[in-house]
């Protein structure tokens, strides 16, 4: 049956929602596809409903395809398989708990690899059950602590969550590539530009995992890719080109220098190449200085640590990155109360020398990979208006370990082949892990191999932002005018608008639906009275539906006007024909 605008249930708006920072939340609000019920939460309203189940279908198809099977669990999950696996606690304040009745403790899924490991253990126990492809489609949620963006980034989304599980690590790189090849089909239908970069495994643990990142300038998550080879990573799991040890048995012994005035890094470059001229002749810069940043981590069960990381002058410190290396405590920033609290801290002149489990302030000392042994630095003194110089690594000062923690920019070499990197942005659309067996092993999930010998399972996880899917296509695929679905996205194959008053172009269009409708085609038709052409035309545009049909003024030459969204290209065709002709320009997509 076609969708009749008369009777469907749609209010176009004019104006952007207060609250909308992004294309896609604009218009899908403004073109009646959601609606907010709450921060983070939102209604799929009748058009919407349509786009996110052609998002499942394809899903469905393409997981059906490679041999897996859909399983359904409760949001609604007990604490138990969450406490063996320490995700519990480890979750902090990221996901919904509740008590029944009866004080026991229950959260609201975040996700599902708990639940799924003690399935198959409950019902498998030989290596010939495996391989083995289950999924889900499924509500999840997450306690976000600043829902934003519409439907990317809510407290409550529909993810595809699937899992593998084979007898061995070998066997399992074969799941994990067909899990690989089946997210490519899947995003290349879905019709959006997308990257596959390296990332971070962050809560779900693993040894690796892959992002599916649709490219967007707005888009949340950064990543680089270099300029001649295919790597390509989040900025999170770029790893540093480490460079060799530098000799320095000719760097005179380290010496302290009064440094009034310069606590940052621009002061004290200004006042050494004012004082201190360096004997090579060429000027101080900031990579010549040794950052050192103290925050604090907030750890699962509540205790705060203080942090220090060593970083190369010229740069930041990435929080978001630092907090992909120490997940799951997060980061804060070191507050004036904390300086107070360890006084062997001297703000802006913060050195080595204290830092270090076994130095005077016993806080954790990490390196960047760039202060290599025998490189040579200017940092603090630990004193007011004083630093350091002639500083070296390995001989004067040691880091209790090392971090990747320091920004990425354009023109760092590629880790690969060491060409320069490029950042872009993107919206995270699907993730892939090795989990390895860490959920295996805390929930005792094991089966006999072909020696009869127990062995515990490999396992991998696979994700897929369903309804977030929808919100990163309208991200890639808009105008200023609204959003343009791709064919195989869109909510209906046509959107046929009647215009004017003549009760002559309203019976023609009647009978062009009807066509439309037997020869298999789906049609969002705008049958309403009393609506002006030039607001039917608007809100077909903002709509999106890819082919529009006018039946209109034109209809008196026995034609009709079909545009095509995406380009912008129109043609008359002859109404006695327009049937044929339009469920050619489908069938063709």
């Amino acid at each position: 049956m076609a969708l009749r605008m008369s009777t469907l249930f749609l209010r176009t708006l004019r104006e952007d929602p207060v609250d909308a920072e992004v294309p896609s939340h604009r218009l899908l609000v403004r073109a009646g596809y959601i609606r907010r019920a709450a921060p983070g939460i939102y209604s799929w309203l009748p058009l919407g409903y349509r786009v996110y189940r052609n998002v499942e279908r394809i899903i469905r198809e393409e997981m059906d395809a490679m041999g897996a099977q859909e399983v359904h669990f409760p949001a609604l999950l007990p604490r138990e398989p969450y406490e063996a696996s320490n995700r519990w606690t480890e979750y902090g304040d990221n996901i919904f708990r509740l008590k029944d009745r009866k004080g026991a403790d229950h959260l609201l899924g975040p996700t599902h690899e708990e639940m799924f490991t003690l399935l198959v253990k409950d019902l498998y126990s030989s290596y010939k059950d495996l391989p083995l492809y289950l999924y889900q489609i499924q509500t999840k949620y997450r306690d976000e602590p600043r829902p934003r963006a519409g439907i990317l980034r809510g407290r409550e989304f529909v993810m595809k969550d699937s899992y593998s599980f084979d007898v061995s690590d070998e066997a399992f790189m074969k799941s994990y590539n067909a899990h690989r090849d089946a997210y490519i089909r899947i995003f290349d239908r879905l019709g959006f530009d997308y990257v596959i970069v390296a990332a971070m495994s962050g809560a779900m643990g693993g040894s690796a995992s892959e992002e599916f990142l649709a490219t967007a300038e707005n888009g949340e998550d950064t990543y680089v890719r270099c300029t001649s080879c295919d790597y390509a990573a989040n900025v999170e799991a770029v790893r540093v080109a480490v460079p060799d040890p530098v000799p320095h048995d000719d760097v005179p012994d380290v010496h302290a220098e009064h440094t009034p005035d310069t606590p940052t890094i621009e002061t004290l470059v200004d006042h050494l190449n004012a004082k201190f001229p360096r004997h090579d002749g060429r000027e101080w810069t900031a990579g010549d200085t040794l950052k050192n940043v103290v925050v604090t981590l907030v750890h699962a069960d509540g205790r705060r640590e203080p942090l220090a990381v060593g970083v190369p002058g010229d740069r930041e410190v990435d929080l978001k990155r630092l907090e992909a290396q120490v997940l799951p405590a997060e980061v804060e920033p070191f507050l004036e109360t904390d300086f107070a609290a360890n006084p062997a801290l001297v703000k802006g002149y913060i050195g080595p020398g204290v830092l270090g489990e076994e130095n005077a302030s016993g806080i954790r000392y990490l390196l960047d990979p760039r202060v290599v042994e025998g490189s040579r630095w200017v940092t603090g003194a630990d004193v007011e208006g004083s630093h350091v110089l002639d500083l070296v690594s390995g001989r004067d000062f040691a880091g209790d370990g090392t971090i990747e923690a320091a920004n990425v920019r354009d023109g760092d070499p590629c880790p690969r082949c060491g060409s320069p990197l490029e950042s872009a942005r993107g919206i995270e659309m699907g993730h892939i892990f090795q989990l390895g067996r860490r959920f295996a092993e805390a929930l005792d999930l094991r089966v006999l191999d072909e020696h009869g010998k127990l062995v515990t399972v490999t396992m991998g996880s696979y994700g897929v932002g369903v309804s977030r899917a929808v919100a990163a296509i309208v991200e890639n695929s808009h105008d200023q005018d609204g959003i343009i679905w791709p064919r195989q996205i869109s909510p209906a194959d046509l959107h046929v608008v009647a215009t004017g008053k003549d009760d002559a172009v309203f019976s023609a269009a009647e009978r062009l639906v009807g066509g439309l409708e037997d020869a298999g085609l789906s049609v969002l038709y705008d049958d309403r009275r009393g609506v002006s052409p030039g607001v039917k035309f608007k809100d077909s545009e903002l709509v999106g539906v890819p082919t529009i049909v006018v039946v209109g003024r034109r209809l008196a030459d026995g034609v009709v006007e079909v545009k095509d969204r995406r380009t912008g290209e129109r043609e008359d065709i002859p109404v006695d024909s327009a049937v044929e002709h339009l469920a050619r320009i489908v069938r063709d997509d």
